[in-house]
């Protein structure tokens, strides 16, 4: 249903949302990552004692690298599909009342869903002023809905 005056989402509301969002993601992680964290916490213990071995710093650096590439890939799909979804916005965002949208208020794909999730990269890899830009644009638009030509609106 499209929206011809909508209510764009300021910067503390889409704040508090992330905020949320990243709670939840990063408990989601820590569930699904857990038996690799264990198994690096008994590499570490057994550190102290043994020193360590060729194989025990490439499973250490596995366990590393595939937790950051877990985290990347659960962060991706759980903002993807739920901003391209019927719900049109992720968990934090539905708790405060927001939803993503396309410039003329319809629900966004998961092309542009993912578009949007890899240029909050954009956005905080330039110290973060590409969410600030949420605060001061006209749309109340950070730099990855821009990008993507999508907006935050209250429901």
């Amino acid at each position: 249903m499209e929206n011809n005056n909508p209510t764009y989402a300021g910067f503390w509301l889409r704040f508090a949302a992330l905020l949320i969002d990243g709670i939840l993601t990063s408990i989601l992680n820590a569930i699904i990552m857990s038996p690799l964290l264990g198994q690096t916490m008994s590499l570490a213990m057994r550190t102290e004692t043994d020193g360590l071995t060729e194989y025990d710093i490439i499973s250490w650096m596995t366990t590393f690298v595939f937790s950051n590439l877990s985290m990347i890939v659960l962060s991706w799909l759980y903002f993807a599909l739920m901003e391209s979804s019927n719900f049109k916005g992720s968990l934090g965002k539905r708790l405060v009342g927001l939803q993503v949208t396309t410039m003329d208020g319809q629900r966004i794909g998961f092309g542009r869903a993912t578009g949007r999730y890899f240029g909050k990269i954009l956005s905080a890899f330039i110290l973060m002023i590409g969410y600030i830009m949420a605060g001061f644009t006209e749309k109340k638009q950070a730099l990855h809905d821009i990008l993507a030509g999508t907006l935050v609106v209250k429901r």
